[in-house]
């Protein structure tokens, strides 16, 4: 999985997102959604180790690049995902930008892109504890 950036984290994984969803609103994004797929599992009397998923995003960078293609509307917002790979390691995981978008009319040198890409490595990296 070359276009997944992954990373192992400190501590579990609701500990792992609320430091991510502290670090993007710190930054001033919007957090939109926090998934608890382990929980849904639960509910549906299934059992899943524990993953969350955390939607957030900023206009001023996704805006450009939706000006771009509006395709790009449906990978935006921004993910990370956290999840405890079965033996109790947590991983922090995120699609990289410019992968997201290649099939896509959008320019891959624009400025947009690329603070896209140095936010979610920060994100990331806050997330697992670095």
């Amino acid at each position: 999985m070359a276009d997944i950036e992954t990373m192992q984290a400190t501590g579990t994984v609701a500990e792992a997102m609320d430091r991510l969803e502290a670090a993007v609103t710190e930054a001033g994004a919007t957090v939109f959604a926090r998934v608890d797929h382990g929980g849904g599992a639960e509910q549906a009397g299934m059992t899943l180790a524990d993953s969350e998923l955390l939607i957030f995003g900023n206009p001023q960078l996704g805006t450009p690049v939706m000006q771009e293609d509006p395709l790009a509307g449906l990978y935006l917002p921004l993910k990370i995902l956290a999840y405890d790979d079965g033996s109790g390691q947590v991983h922090i995981a995120y699609e990289e930008v410019e992968e997201t978008f290649d099939d896509l009319d959008v320019d891959d040198d624009l400025d947009a892109i690329e603070k896209m890409e140095n936010a979610l490595e920060k994100f990331a990296r806050a997330a697992a504890g670095e």
